[in-house]
């Protein structure tokens, strides 16, 4: 083996891939003439966060990443200063709605990389009502795969950071019902029921701007959604249901949400002593679905009820028709 050679062409390639970076960064710098219009950039955060709209998660994720690539350099360069904080917010909320989407396709340390990266853009841009979103959301991460007590820190964090100020209350409400959803799950359920009324009275006072149905905003369908999974944890069956009512009533046919309560629905059975019809409502749930959308957070929801039915009933056909549709989607 020539090891001179070799040394050489790693070199080569190695300086060529930097050579790459550098000339895409110089070629950036060269064409900025001291204004960046963001309107492209905000319009296309604005049409994101209206949710997956029926495309894959994989596809809004591509979206979402090829705009971060985009803008990520952007800050590099000088600006005016409010040009500066419009920029850094966007990276926030595009690097924000990419942690949920990596959330809900079940890549968890991703989620929380990006988080990271959001958290620090909404510091750049002083905002406060974002920062507090960032950690809301951040907070549903370790919620939703088994730490209860790093969620309830992290969306006390986001509480104390949206503060008392007004523009920051659909980031307030959101935190109080991770909160909510955090204690239940720890069996806290004095601090469950105390953030959950927190929480209602907060979204009974949004503006419309704040109560928008996306996923910068926090309308009454998500409001529902969290609600009735801390009921759910709380076992208080009957009240859940209502949330769950109320919020399939605003959710579409063919949506995760849709999917998420009507699993909670099936705990809830599972919780007032029917395995068999437990295991059967979260059966009709997934089928509800493709295949290729079983995966992630309502995989692990729906592996959380089997997991809570007894060994010794998990002979029943529906339990084992559950099991497999686990293992499908694994």
């Amino acid at each position: 083996m020539d090891r001179r050679g070799f040394l050489r062409s790693t070199v080569a390639t190695s300086t060529a891939g930097l050579l790459a970076g550098v000339l895409a960064d110089t070629d950036a710098a060269l064409a900025y003439d001291g204004e960046v219009d963001l309107t492209s950039l905000q319009t296309t955060v604005e049409k994101i966060s209206r949710g997956y709209n029926g495309q894959p998660p994989e596809d809004v994720l591509s979206q979402l990443v090829d705009e971060l690539a985009g803008a990520g350099p952007l800050m590099r360069l000088h600006h005016p200063r409010q040009d500066r904080l419009d920029l850094a917010r966007a990276i926030g909320q595009l690097g924000g709605m990419a942690a949920i989407v990596l959330h809900d396709m079940g890549r968890s340390r991703d989620a929380l990389a990006c988080f990271t990266t959001a958290e620090k853009a909404a510091k750049q841009a002083g905002d406060r009502s974002l920062r507090a979103w960032v950690l809301a959301r951040k907070a549903m991460v370790p919620l939703n795969w088994g730490a209860p007590l790093v969620a309830a820190r992290i969306a006390g964090q986001a509480r104390q950071a949206a503060g008392r100020a007004d523009t920051a209350a659909a980031a307030a409400a959101l935190a109080a019902s991770v909160a909510a959803r955090a204690h239940a799950i720890a069996g806290a359920t004095k601090d469950a029921n105390n953030a959950l009324q927190h929480a209602d009275r907060i979204a009974g006072k949004l503006s419309v701007a704040e109560s928008a149905d996306t996923w910068l905003g926090y309308g009454l369908q998500k409001h529902f959604v969290h609600r009735s999974q801390a009921l759910t944890h709380l076992k208080a069956s009957t009240l859940a249901a209502k949330s769950q009512e109320a919020g399939l009533a605003l959710s579409s046919e063919t949506g995760m949400t849709r999917t998420l309560l009507l699993l909670d629905g099936a705990m809830c059975v599972r919780h007032d002593g029917d395995p068999a019809g437990g295991c059967q409502a979260a059966v009709d749930a997934l089928t509800r679905r493709p295949g290729s959308y079983r995966a992630g957070l309502v995989r692990q929801r729906a592996a959380e009820l089997y997991a809570s039915v007894p060994a010794s009933d998990r002979n029943l056909a529906e339990a084992q028709r559950l099991a497999d549709l686990l293992a499908e989607a694994a």
